[in-house]
Parts: structure tokens; C-alpha cells; sequence
């Protein structure tokens, strides 16, 4: 039976952290589904096709392990998607308590209604401190964010 797995996320844009644990999940399912989200409680700074690329562009030069397929879903329950493609597992990246006291909840719902686990990762702790928001508010103020993004999304940014 294979095992499959989605990375859920709404990566605007992905981080260094987002590819440490998308490269390490990668290399313990048989098919990783990298997955961007649309989340009504943030403003996106990129539309989620420019997200989708960019992300597709990173996992590629990266040269990560084994199946990654990028799609993106905006319409109705993460565990929908889940089921459609087979998956069993949430991978979700961790930074800190905040983020377990958030994910925590949703993990045990996502469990209750379709039977789809979740595994919390944390990232290597080189980029721990590092989120999407940051990356936003450094980049919109002229700041590099190089040390934060992955090759194409630091070239996205600087041209934008």
C-alpha cells in the first residue's frame, strides 16, 4: 500500500523552513502532495498560481526525494483533498508552542471526520524563527530576504 501524504499550507511566500520539512516529509512517503491553501484570514501578498509555481520551481532546484506533486485547493475541507488522493497523513511544520496550540485542534477534527492523522515537524532550527509574514514585511521594506527563501522565490521578489 502506498503511502501518501499532504503538506498543507498557505506558503506566501515558501520559506527555507517550508522546504526543510517538504524535503524531509518527501523522503518518508511514497507521494507527497505539497498543497497550497487559500486561508480567508489572511491577505495574500501572491495569487495562489504564482505561489503553486513558485513552489514547483524550488522543489525542483532543490532536487527533493522522491513523488512531490503541487496543487492548490480553495474550496471546502483540507481532509476532502486528503481523501481524494488517498492520503492518510497531514504533515504540518512547527515552529513553536503557538503553532502546536493552533494545529492541535484542527488535527484532532481532521482525525474525527475523515480518519486522516497528523504529524507535527519541526524544522531544522537554522530557520525556525522564520515565517511567511516575515519574509512579507522584510521584502515590501527593501530587506534581503535571501537567507530566508528558496533561489526562485528570492528572484521572484527582487524583481517585484
Amino acid at each position: 500500500m502506498k503511502r501518501i501524504a499532504v503538506v498543507p499550507g498557505s506558503f506566501d511566500p515558501v520559506t527555507l523552513g517550508h522546504m526543510d520539512v517538504i524535503q524531509r516529509a518527501a523522503g518518508l512517503f511514497d507521494e507527497l502532495h505539497v498543497l497550497v491553501v487559500h486561508n480567508p484570514a489572511k491577505t495574500a501578498l501572491l495569487p495562489i498560481t504564482e505561489r503553486v509555481t513558485l513552489l514547483e520551481q524550488s522543489i525542483d532546484e532543490a532536487g527533493s526525494p522522491g513523488t512531490i506533486i503541487v496543487a492548490s485547493w480553495s474550496v471546502g475541507l483540507l481532509v476532502d483533498y486528503a481523501t481524494d488522493v488517498g492520503a492518510s497523513v497531514l504533515v504540518k511544520g512547527i515552529r513553536s508552542q503557538v503553532d502546536v496550540a493552533y494545529e492541535t485542534p484542527m488535527a484532532i477534527v481532521n482525525r474525527h471526520l475523515a480518519g486522516v492523522e497528523t504529524i507535527f515537524m519541526l524544522p531544522d532550527p537554522a530557520h525556525a524563527h522564520v515565517s511567511s509574514s516575515l519574509v512579507r514585511q522584510v521584502s515590501s521594506l527593501g530587506g534581503d530576504v535571501t537567507p530566508y527563501v528558496p533561489a526562485p522565490v528570492a528572484r521572484f521578489l527582487n524583481r517585484s
